[in-house]
């Protein structure tokens, strides 16, 4: 087995653990050491899941050689996290939930989290560090490039290129063949109808 880190022990940094034991009652694969958080976590949060805290990212140079993902939403966040980490030899792990329905031609980059029943279709690349949400749909031809995060119900339409640092809120729907630019913000429940320009933050049915 495997050491694991997840940095980051808020609300998706214990919904990764979920995936984790998950994978684990399917076949053994990782072994978790503890959080990693710079905010001193709920201890009895903690507790019910018998896990620990091991300190702040100061305590992560303590771990080199060992698997790592970071549970913080925020893709900036998390860029900064990923990267410090990579730096003090720590190894990004790859989580996929055991329910997850994954098609043909699915590339998942090191780093990312895939909650349980998301679904991927065909031809679908994943890049480094993505978020998945449970229950969230991406359809065919679909490139989620580094860092994204896509929130509980979402749906992504085929041929949907989503740049760099994306977050798109939960239940939101983005149609076929649209690009949304990098670093923008999807709100929940939207329905995105044309592109997205970089940076922006967009809203409503449909989205503007």
């Amino acid at each position: 087995m495997k050491d694991l880190i997840i940095i980051g022990a808020g609300g998706f940094g214990r919904e990764t653990l979920d995936v984790v034991e998950a994978i684990n009652r399917k076949a053994p694969e990782w072994n978790f050491l503890g959080f990693i958080d710079d905010a001193q976590p709920d201890s009895q949060l903690l507790s019910d899941r018998r896990s620990q805290w091991l300190g702040t990212r100061e305590s992560l140079d303590e771990y080199a050689g060992a698997h790592f993902v970071v549970g913080i939403s925020n893709p900036n966040i998390r860029k900064a996290l990923a990267r410090h980490a990579t730096e003090l030899n720590l190894v990004p792990a790859t989580l996929i939930h055991p329910s997850v329905l994954i098609g043909s031609v699915v590339t998942i980059h090191p780093g990312s989290i895939v909650c349980a029943g998301v679904s991927l279709t065909t031809n679908i690349n994943l890049g480094k560090h993505v978020q998945l949400n449970p229950g969230v749909l991406i359809g065919h031809d679909t490139m989620l490039a580094d860092f994204v995060s896509i929130y509980p119900g979402a749906v992504i339409g085929g041929n949907v290129t989503v740049a760099n640092d994306v977050t798109i809120g939960a239940n939101a729907t983005v149609l076929q063949g649209l690009e949304i630019g990098g670093g923008s913000v999807v709100g929940a429940g939207a329905v995105v109808t044309k592109n997205v320009q970089p940076g922006l933050t967009v809203k409503g049915v449909p989205a503007h």
